[in-house]
């Protein structure tokens, strides 16, 4: 059972609004991974819809981030939940009638991701509005549990359906919820947009205001620098290659139980977050996160499923913590005026080279072999995950600070995530 936040009406429409999403958008990767496998040879198209997806992201991330601190932040997740609905719809649409083809399932795919660079600012930005700030974490602790409790029937369901009728139908069901999101979002009281929103104001001059609020907070720009290359080696590797090299050891249903028991381990933690108090938060969360690395060696060095499996889970347990330490830093210590703006700025240096790492992994894995490239990423991912403690900023950040009072280190005093920290 997930712990409960004393009674805030809007907070628990966003948090219904959110499982019923993310039940939908936990089935999805499996489906489509597997649904572009069996439509076409090798990793390429895979690699292109992955990229398809990820390059809009980056590119309207700080814009998406300057709408939602100029804009009622449920006003923009209405209309990006309503749009990915009908996104995710057309592609359901193709795969249910036969009809896929690479450049109309990556060209939905760039639709989407222009939709998500509006929805991750937004969701981090709105937490501080719906809940006093002495809940945050456990605010965020219920969010993160919702999430992986999905992360749990989503991925297995998924790929029993995509090994017996295809991945149409999942696609189709993550279609649902985002309109059923889309609802209950609409549920929340009429939200002002924050305080920077309400001064004449152009976008460009909203987003350099953003970039000088995020180079000033040390702490935030270490983290999303380690976790550039983080994501460089590990996203790529874990999306293309996870689904495969398991396949190879096991079958296309050990992948859906593997990211099952990644999302167990998530949950497990993240309700263990809600009651979990440290000193330093953000520290624990960057230690925690160096577990994250277990499933890659697990794969380099040909474990089986039960291994995998197991180091799934272990990774699980490091990166809830590495994840509600994070949104908690955020949502404490940066001021919500340019919240969804630093938060742009945090993802677009954390998310830069997820690209890269997508279009290079196949490639690499058809010169020097899959198992390989895993293995190697997963030392990289260890040593990247683990450097952000060479920054006293990192270790000495606080947990519990309100957001008005600044840092003391490096954070602007005044006008801040499946594959997440």
């Amino acid at each position: 059972m997930l712990p409960s936040l004393p009674p805030h009406r809007d907070f628990r429409w966003f948090l219904t609004a959110q499982t019923v999403s993310l039940l939908g958008t936990a089935m999805a990767p499996v489906a489509l991974a597997f649904a572009v496998l069996d439509a076409s040879p090798g990793l390429g198209d895979l690699g292109v819809v992955l990229t398809a997806y990820m390059v809009p992201l980056l590119v309207f991330l700080l814009v998406g981030g300057a709408t939602a601190d100029r804009l009622p932040r449920r006003t923009v997740l209405v209309a990006a939940n309503l749009g990915s609905a009908v996104t995710q719809g057309a592609v359901a649409a193709l795969l249910l009638t036969g009809r896929y083809a690479l450049w109309p399932v990556a060209a939905l795919g760039f639709l989407n991701g222009v939709l998500a660079a509006f929805t991750t600012p937004a969701l981090r930005g709105i937490v501080p509005e719906l809940v006093p700030g002495d809940r945050i974490r456990q605010a965020n602790s219920l969010l993160a549990s919702a999430r992986n409790a999905t992360k749990i029937l989503g991925p297995s369901l998924s790929g029993v359906l995509a090994a017996s009728v295809g991945g149409g139908p999942a696609i189709a069901f993550d279609a649902l919820t985002y309109l059923l999101a889309a609802g209950c979002l609409t549920r929340l009281s009429s939200l002002t947009a924050p305080t920077a929103a309400r001064r004449p104001s152009d976008l460009l001059a909203d987003i350099r205001e953003g970039w000088a609020a995020y180079r000033r907070i040390r702490w935030v720009w270490t983290v999303s620098l380690c976790f550039c290359v983080v994501n460089l080696v590990q996203v790529g590797t874990w999306q293309i290659l996870g689904p495969v090299l398991t396949r190879q050891l096991a079958d296309e249903a050990a992948w859906g139980f593997v990211l099952s028991a990644r999302g167990a381990g998530l949950l497990v933690m993240s309700t263990l977050m809600y009651r979990l108090a440290a000193r330093h938060l953000l520290r624990l969360g960057v230690l925690a996160g160096v577990l994250g690395a277990l499933p890659l060696l697990a794969l380099g060095a040909h474990l089986g499923a039960p291994w995998l499996i197991a180091a799934a889970f272990t990774a699980g347990l490091g990166s809830s913590v590495a994840g509600v330490g994070w949104d908690t830093s955020l949502q404490e210590h940066v001021p919500s005026g340019t919240l969804s703006r630093v938060s742009s700025f945090d993802d677009l240096l954390s998310y830069i080279a997820i690209p890269v790492g997508q279009l290079s992994v196949g490639p690499l894995a058809d010169r020097i072999g899959g198992f390989r490239v895993a293995a190697a990423a997963g030392v990289v991912y260890a040593a990247a995950a683990l450097a952000p403690m060479a920054s006293a900023a990192v270790r000495r950040l606080p947990h519990g600070r309100p957001a008005a009072a600044g840092t003391g280190d490096g954070a602007a005093a005044a006008p801040p995530e499946p594959i997440g920290r």
